[in-house]
């Protein structure tokens, strides 16, 4: 069996990896990475409704055994916990940090190195949870850590509240999509997640994870 090529590997190789990173970090100049549409100039310090900035928060990293077995296998997901949310759910089990922020902050640099570090680990792929407001970040960083030797899969864990045309920007660097759909009713979703049209924006959404992946 030939062995598994990531789809960003393909992509670096084409150049259009890098291509990627220079339209999504242009996102950051006047935000519209998620469906609220801030316009903030995260490139300048400003923050919208996620209190996201410059530099992605990563609020914890290492193998991770609560996933699927598929993505678990012997030495666990490697899994980066992202601080700050798109999303403001009541219920979120991971409040701590999608809701207060709890972490640090890390450069592109630093953030490819925690992939490889999971890789060195031998994490099964790399599982980014919570990531739709750091797109341009992670792209960079992937896009850094492929040149450094990053061969496992990408795993994209999300609550579904993601932009189409960022998505799309996505097509071929992610391998495995985890979209968590959390109501099937506008308003319910709007009193408990705090995001408009939430069900009308996730489900276009996950018919677009399903066009790009399967």
């Amino acid at each position: 069996m030939a062995e598994y090529v990531p789809g960003y590997k393909k992509l670096l190789d084409t150049g259009e990896l890098e291509k990627r990173v220079r339209i999504l970090n242009d996102k950051l100049d006047k935000c519209t990475l998620c469906p609220h549409q801030c316009g903030v100039y995260r490139n300048q310090g400003d923050k919208g409704v996620c209190s996201a900035g410059m530099n992605a928060v990563v609020g914890s990293y290492g193998p991770h055994y609560g996933e699927e077995d598929v993505l678990v296998g012997r030495y666990g997901s490697g899994t980066i916990f992202f601080s700050w949310c798109n999303l403001r759910c009541v219920f979120c089990q991971n409040y701590r940090i999608s809701h207060y922020g709890e972490g640090y902050e890390t450069t592109t640099q630093e953030l490819a190195e925690i992939m490889l570090s999971l890789q060195r680990m031998g994490c099964h792929n790399i599982n980014l949870v919570s990531p739709t407001i750091y797109v341009p970040q992670i792209v960079e960083a992937v896009f850094i850590a492929a040149k450094r030797g990053l061969g496992v899969p990408l795993v994209y864990n999300t609550g579904g509240y993601d932009s189409m045309d960022i998505l799309r920007l996505r097509d071929g660097i992610i391998d495995i999509y985890m979209p968590d759909l959390k109501s099937f009713d506008n308003y319910e979703a709007l009193k408990y997640t705090k995001a408009s049209e939430y069900f009308t924006v996730a489900s276009k959404a996950v018919k677009e994870i399903y066009r790009q992946v399967g």
